[in-house]
């Protein structure tokens, strides 16, 4: 019997489209199911032609609304993937669809904000647009869980982003990030959206999160290799959101039928890091050097820099410091540095030396030397107590 043929209409070039592949493989995987699967060289979602394609079945995100027209009346079985929608109309008709659930997404980033004792909050979205219908449900989610606690919501939506308008497109995002009464936690629709925002709130020099926490949607690990600031994200349960869409497209072939069948699939957890953990200062001046130290600490700055960017001596600036969090700045450096290095051990493929160098310490040995010191063993021991 020869394998099924199976068509993954998906734009792989976004992390949340290849977790639901990484979800759909993990099903065949599993079930030991033998699809011949179809996809886009590039990656690239393109639905040309599709309508004369002599295959069995297809797995598409249905966000993309010219893929879920083309679909929706073909005469061969379809799985839905694509966000969820408070309207039930919303949905395509007689078409199984698994849905990650934008609701929950935004309810965990907001309860994690509110459990850093944060008063106010934004949403920083994405302008409307026909493909944009998911992040008009999470912005939607946003404002209602604000109303409900009878609090005041603001949405930025900004501009598309593009080449040509960046520019302008960023000076708008930092004219707002100002403009932002504060303390404030903001919600980005997505890690990508949440990237420009603490780019902006650089150049702004508005502290995170002293004074804008900031939570993204997708736990995306290249929008974290592109930030100073490590980023909170919520992690979307897009993986399970592939597994179920091959399990229902498995059953339609097999003659189920599944035409009624809709899935909500929860947020794994939420990934929490520095750009949320608000603490608020009493010292404005602690505030801009972490800041500042958030920032650099990793190129090797020493002291006296952060004190010349507060604006302030350096004799000042420990007092500060020592009233406020009871260290001094040279530690609050190394602080921050063991905290990079151990998030960079995780990931066994970067040598040792390297993590020495990119966490700022001037060489493997005295990154050791500090560890033995500060925890009594080696980094990769280290590693090995955390996992146990």
């Amino acid at each position: 019997m020869s394998p099924h043929r199976i068509a993954l209409l998906f734009n792989a070039n976004k992390v949340y489209d290849r977790q639901v592949i990484s979800g759909i493989g993990q099903y065949l995987k599993s079930t030991r199911v033998e699809w011949d699967l179809f996809m886009e060289e590039d990656f690239r979602c393109r639905t040309l032609g599709i309508q004369h394609w002599r295959g069995d079945g297809i797995i598409a995100d249905f966000d993309d609304p010219a893929v879920a027209e083309t679909l929706t009346h073909l005469p061969m079985p379809v799985v839905a993937v694509g966000g969820s929608y408070a309207d039930d109309s919303q949905y395509p008709p007689n078409t199984p669809y698994v849905a990650t659930d934008n609701t929950k997404l935004v309810r965990l980033a907001y309860d994690h904000l509110i459990a850093q004792g944060l008063q106010r909050f934004a949403f920083y979205g994405l302008p409307p647009s026909p493909g944009n219908r998911w992040a008009h449900e999470r912005e939607t989610a946003f404002l209602q869980m604000i109303d409900a606690d009878g609090l005041e919501g603001m949405v930025y939506r900004g501009s598309p982003t593009s080449a040509g308008g960046w520019g302008r497109a960023q000076e708008d995002m930092v004219a707002w990030v100002k403009s932002l009464p504060k303390p404030i936690g903001v919600i980005a629709v997505t890690d990508a959206r949440a990237r420009q925002l603490l780019q902006a709130c650089v150049v702004a020099d508005v502290p995170v999160p002293e004074q804008i926490a900031v939570v993204g949607i997708d736990n995306d690990p290249m929008a974290q290799l592109l930030s100073r600031i490590p980023l909170t994200s919520v992690t979307q349960g897009a993986e399970e959101m592939g597994r179920m869409a091959a399990q229902v497209l498995h059953q339609m072939l097999h003659g189920g039928d599944c035409t009624n069948t809709r899935v909500l699939v929860p947020p794994v957890g939420i990934n929490v890091q520095a750009s949320s953990l608000h603490q608020p200062m009493r010292s404005p001046h602690v505030m801009r050097a972490r800041h500042y130290i958030r920032q650099y600490a990793c190129l090797g700055i020493k002291t006296e820099q952060v004190a010349d960017y507060v604006g302030i001596s350096r004799t000042l600036l420990e007092e500060h410091f020592k009233r406020e969090l009871k260290q001094t700045v040279h530690q609050t450096i190394l602080e921050h540095k063991l905290e990079m290095a151990r998030a960079m051990l995780e990931d066994s493929s970067i040598p040792l030396a390297d993590v020495a160098v990119r966490c700022g310490f001037t060489s493997l040995q005295y990154m050791y030397a500090v560890f033995r010191r500060e925890f009594n063993c080696t980094p990769r021991q280290f590693l090995s107590m955390a996992r146990a």
